[in-house]
Order: C-alpha cells, then sequence, then structure tokens
C-alpha cells in the first residue's frame, strides 16, 4: 500500500503529514500527485470526501520556491466562504515548517480589512469568485506572479451563479500558468469553461458521479408529511444514543430555522442551523461548536452539501430530498469520510417520490426501504408548502350574442367619440377675452 513517504515530499512538509496522522494517500490522491508535478492541467473528477483537498496541496507544496515577491504565486477558487475558511486552515497546518503566507478572502466580512492584509504580502490566496474578483477590480490583488489556478468545485462554483466572476478571472490571468480543476460532476457547463478556457487538461477520474460511496448505508422512509417527519427525527434522537453527530438536510433557508424550533422543543442547545442569511460570524461559530462536540447536530441547506471535511459526522438526514439528484450524492457524502462507515436517512413524501427514482436511477442502486417506526404519531396537518394549491379557472366572457338588450344599449355609447371635457363639445364662437389689455386700455381713459 502507498505511502505519503513514497512521494518524497521535502522534509518539513512530511513533518507536518507526519504529525497530522496522515500515512496512506487516498486513490484521488496518489492518481494526481504525479498528474500534477507534471505541470499539465489537469481535471479531476472525484466525489466528495475523497481527500481532493490534499490531492492538489500536496504536489503544489512539494514545488514549491521562495521568491521575494508579496504578489501571491497560487490561486484557489472555491464556492463557500466556509470552504474558504477550511483550506486556508490545510493550508497552515501542512506549511507548519514553511514560510509561506496564506491568506482567506470571502465576502460578508470588511473587505478593508482584507486589502490591508494583502499590501503586507502574501503567497497563496484562497477565496470565493465573488471577493477575488472584488479585489482585483480595485486594483488591490494583482495576478501578475501567479503561476497556479487551482479551481475546487468546479460545478458547484457554476451552480451557485458565479460564472461571470470566474470567466472574468480567467481572462486576467496571465496565460503561461497551470491549471487544476476539480469536480465532483461533469456538466455542460463545465464542458464549456474547459473548452473556451483551457487547454486540454488531462482528466484523473476516480469513479463516476453517481457512484455512492460504499462504506455509506442508505435506507429510506415513506412518510405522509413533514410534520411526521420530525416526529420520526425526534424519536431517533431519543432512542438512538449512536446519533451523535448529525446533519439535517432541507432545501429552504426558513424551512431550516423552522425545523430548528421545532427540534429544539425537546432538545434545547444541542442544535445549530447554518444557511446563507446567517451572518458570517454566526455561521463560523456554529461550525465551531459543531466540530468541537458542543453541538449534536446541524440543521442546514445544500451549502453544507459540497467541500466541508466535518470530521465523524455518524448520520445524514435528509427531510426533504434535493431537487438536483447529483446533490443528493454531495450530502450524503458527508458521512463514512476517511474510510469510515456513516449512515444516510432519507424521509421521503409523496410528493418527492419522482425524486427518489431520478436519485436511484443516477447511482443504479435502488434505496432500501424502511417503516415508520411503531411509537411515532402520524401528523394529519400539513404545512403550506405541502398543500396541494387549488387552481382557479377564469370565467369566460360570454359571446355578445348571449348578454341582454342593456348590455348592447351600453356597448353602442361606448362607441361614441369621446371629445374631452365640456369645452371641446361645445367650443367658444370667440376668442377668451384679454384682461390684461382691458385694464390697460381702461386706465388709459381714466387718464384722459
Amino acid at each position: 500500500m502507498t505511502t505519503f513517504e513514497q512521494f518524497n515530499l521535502p522534509k518539513s512538509l512530511q513533518k507536518a503529514i507526519d504529525e497530522l496522522n496522515f500515512v496512506h494517500p487516498t486513490p484521488i490522491q496518489e492518481k494526481s500527485f504525479s498528474v500534477i508535478m507534471s505541470g499539465r492541467d489537469v481535471m479531476g473528477i472525484a466525489q466528495t470526501g475523497t481527500g481532493k483537498t490534499l490531492a492538489y496541496l500536496l504536489p503544489l507544496l512539494k514545488q514549491w520556491q521562495f521568491t521575494g515577491s508579496d504578489l501571491p504565486k497560487i490561486i484557489v477558487l472555491v464556492p463557500t466562504r466556509e470552504l474558504v475558511v477550511q483550506v486556508v486552515e490545510e493550508i497552515e497546518k501542512l506549511t507548519k515548517y514553511l514560510s509561506i503566507r496564506t491568506l482567506g478572502v470571502y465576502g460578508g466580512v470588511n473587505i478593508n480589512t482584507q486589502k490591508k492584509n494583502i499590501y503586507e504580502g502574501l503567497d497563496i490566496v484562497v477565496g470565493t469568485p465573488g471577493r477575488i474578483m472584488d479585489l482585483s477590480l480595485d486594483n488591490v490583488l494583482r495576478f501578475d506572479n501567479v503561476q497556479k489556478l487551482v479551481i475546487d468545485e468546479f460545478d458547484e462554483i457554476l451552480n451557485l451563479g458565479f460564472r461571470s466572476q470566474l470567466t472574468s478571472i480567467l481572462v486576467m490571468l496571465k496565460n503561461k500558468r497551470q491549471n487544476i480543476l476539480f469536480s465532483a460532476t461533469m456538466t455542460e457547463e463545465v464542458d464549456e469553461i474547459l473548452d473556451e478556457f483551457f487547454n486540454f487538461p488531462e482528466e484523473v477520474s476516480l469513479a463516476p458521479s453517481g457512484t455512492p460511496l460504499e462504506q455509506i448505508q442508505q435506507s429510506a422512509i415513506a412518510v405522509p408529511n413533514f410534520l411526521t417527519k420530525i416526529n420520526i427525527l425526534k424519536h431517533w434522537l431519543h432512542q438512538n444514543e449512536s446519533m451523535s453527530r448529525l446533519l439535517v438536510f432541507v432545501n429552504s433557508k426558513r424551512l431550516a430555522d423552522y425545523t430548528l424550533e421545532l427540534i429544539e422543543e425537546e432538545f434545547p442547545e444541542q442544535f445549530g442551523t447554518i444557511h446563507s442569511n446567517k451572518s458570517q460570524n454566526y455561521r463560523l461559530n456554529t461550525m465551531e461548536l459543531f466540530q468541537n462536540g458542543t453541538l449534536r447536530g446541524l440543521i442546514t441547506t445544500d451549502i453544507m452539501a459540497r467541500g466541508l471535511d466535518i470530521t465523524d459526522i455518524t448520520h445524514v438526514i435528509n427531510l426533504q430530498l434535493p431537487e438536483i439528484p447529483e446533490q443528493y450524492i454531495h450530502r450524503i457524502g458527508r458521512t463514512g469520510r476517511a474510510d469510515k462507515d456513516g449512515i444516510a436517512i432519507s424521509l421521503i413524501a409523496p410528493k418527492e417520490e419522482e425524486l427518489q427514482l431520478s436519485i436511484e436511477e443516477l447511482m443504479d442502486f435502488e434505496i432500501p426501504m424502511l417503516q415508520i417506526p411503531e411509537d411515532v404519531k402520524i401528523e394529519e396537518r400539513k404545512l403550506e408548502f405541502e398543500k396541494d394549491r387549488i387552481k382557479i379557472k377564469k370565467s369566460v366572457k360570454r359571446a355578445d350574442e348571449e348578454r341582454g338588450p342593456a348590455f348592447h344599449e351600453k356597448k353602442d355609447k361606448n362607441k361614441k367619440v369621446n371629445l374631452g371635457g365640456p369645452s371641446k363639445r361645445n367650443p367658444r364662437k370667440t376668442k377668451p377675452t384679454n384682461r390684461a389689455a382691458e385694464r390697460k386700455k381702461a386706465s388709459k381713459k381714466k387718464r384722459k
């Protein structure tokens, strides 16, 4: 079995690897190492949770050479603020014994602080496309010395609507650079960007994008409505102590907040929620509380489905299935990481059955179905988003011949030409009196 020592890393980098207790590279790390070291453009296709971050960081850090410039040599683009923080942490761990300055930039915080840090000099910048673009347009972040560009979670960056910022950044970068791209799926939009901006990148593929991770035990339960889903989740939390670190997924920010309210009724201060309406400080603090074990679980949207490496998640619970089948793979990939076993359970309402079929078709795998636990109360009430919307048919106007004589009499009147107000209907026969002229004439007579 391959070990990291076989990569012939510099002693300072190998020492940091040893202290992190990393011994054996993951398959994507092993397959992509020599390709990235060759200097060619690389397109890595690998599922979430397979160790993509180290797959590009290790060869880049092995090639690192000190220069006296204060401008960045490596740019790493990622889709979310949380992922920026995580990648920066990984770089800082690996460069513990290297003199490398790293900065993470993202929106939602004071841009002036980030500008000040850039002016002080840096070697690696990790950021979201939006904030990288803002800093470059202000002529604060310059790309003159960029030698390596990494785009991580390529497909998710495009899904989140960053295409214009991404293409603008690519136009501003110099042509002589190495591009290292990682994506969980190959979409048409990803293909278009590859064709336009990159020179035949060599593909390193670990598995088809729809392949479920083998160490994740999947199951599903047919549930009539959302409130019954909440009852099932509460039942599991009471009965199953092994549910110690959960990620609970829903499809909207409002529903994430509402779910937290319902869960906190019986499990106060054990859960948090993360979505894009929460402030940056709140999101980072909640993540830290979950990482250190203070919180038992997080209720979130698909913002947490990609890229983030949270250790030892025992269960992923889908209170709603995602509308995009590939997103299901990313969600369940939050558990079963680093060769550990994980459990993913989906609670499926009648309206979600078609989504379930699409997911199973993508994976070429039929999710085993379980029964609702006996002690769970089946609710009758549906929330507003679950109710069938009644379509009101617009009344069809009757044909003129079906209408009565009063209608036709009024209709004929309306056909008359409207000449405007009374003055237009009865125009004056004489010119209007000029009062100023009359007053002037009267004044002359008086003087005489």
